[in-house]
């Protein structure tokens, strides 16, 4: 397996003189506590963690950890209480301040306005709670970038040995949150993964809009969407390297792209990100990706909101969490 220690050096690395700061609202799990220490010692992100002090301390000290150098913030007693309750109503004046002020406590929604206000970088949960309630608290708080109006996910792919080349990277997209998207939510998802490619690759992103059709090589209605789509994200944003619908084959071969795709070759056969047509296909595929072809899945990481925000498995180890807030940071 390749490494992702390339990822929190670099992180490292370019956040040096400024570490950003990520909070995490999930303070009572002792992997956060541990994560948040590892990060902090390593010097890869200045980690924010909620709860009450005295109690994440007493946490703490039975795995042996100190927290002395880690910023607790308490969402009960903070003193930025009211002042993201205000930035709450803002944008609905019919909420009362109390019942703001009742919202805004709830530790994922606190984390929310922290980085709606600027008071944090970053937002990353999931160990405690699930992906719905996370996305809705991202939606109700970060909210959507531009032009966006649909959340999605992404995996980061590195593959060891790909055609010669080392620790290959891709973006699959989406693998983990639209079950059937329409070509609306597709052109989305594309653009919103064009954006996530942009930060984490070596690459200028290349997005193939995947479908079991190439060019109209076989007429479908779900083909039809991918087509839809493709016309979307490129009236949306007329300079991206997008097409489709493409076979993955054709998408990733040179060879095959040049009988196949022809007309198509700026982004057939060179693709590094891969749009599937529903939520079937694309986490089918980044699993037989990572098991058959001995990659690294690493995410899923939520996309599409004004700031970065990501989402853990429950069953999510240190590791884990360590690593996605290092590729997370990547992106800003």
């Amino acid at each position: 397996m390749p490494s992702v220690q390339g990822f929190i050096e670099a992180a490292k690395a370019k956040h040096k003189q400024a570490p950003r700061r990520v909070v995490f609202p999930e303070g009572n799990d002792v992997r956060i506590l541990q994560a948040a220490y590892q990060l902090e010692h390593e010097g890869v992100v200045q980690p924010i963690v909620l709860g009450n002090r005295k109690a994440l301390e007493t946490l703490a000290n039975k795995r042996g950890l100190s927290l002395s150098e880690i910023d607790i913030i308490d969402p009960e007693t903070s003193e930025s209480l009211k002042h993201y309750a205000n930035l709450y109503t803002e944008s609905r004046p019919k909420t009362s301040p109390q019942a703001a002020q009742r919202f805004v406590k709830k530790p994922l929604q606190f984390a929310g306005m922290m980085v709606k206000s600027g008071d944090a970088d970053a937002m990353i949960a999931g160990v405690s709670n699930p992906t719905a309630r996370v996305v809705t608290a991202g939606l109700m708080t970060i909210g959507l970038a531009e032009g966006i109006a649909t959340p999605s996910s992404f995996f980061l792919m590195i593959l060891p040995d790909f055609q010669g080349q080392m620790n290959k990277t891709f973006i699959y997209a989406d693998c983990a949150l639209n079950v059937e998207p329409s070509a609306e939510q597709l052109a989305d998802i594309a653009l919103a993964s064009a954006s996530s490619a942009k930060h984490l690759l070596d690459k200028k992103p290349k997005v193939a809009m995947l479908s079991f059709s190439t060019l109209g090589s076989a007429k479908h209605a779900l083909a039809d969407k991918v087509v839809e789509a493709t016309c979307l994200a490129k009236e949306r944003n007329p300079a991206l390297g997008l097409e489709g619908e493409l076979q993955f084959d054709t998408a990733i071969s040179p060879t095959i792209a040049a009988k196949k795709a022809a007309d198509a070759l700026d982004v057939a056969g060179q693709a590094n990100v891969f749009i599937f047509p529903d939520l079937n296909s694309g986490n089918i595929a980044y699993k037989i990706t990572q098991y058959l072809g001995g990659a690294q899945a690493i995410g899923p990481f939520l996309q599409g909101f004004t700031k970065p925000i990501s989402d853990l498995s429950r069953g999510a180890s240190v590791e884990d969490i360590v690593t996605t807030t290092a590729v997370l940071i990547a992106t800003t």
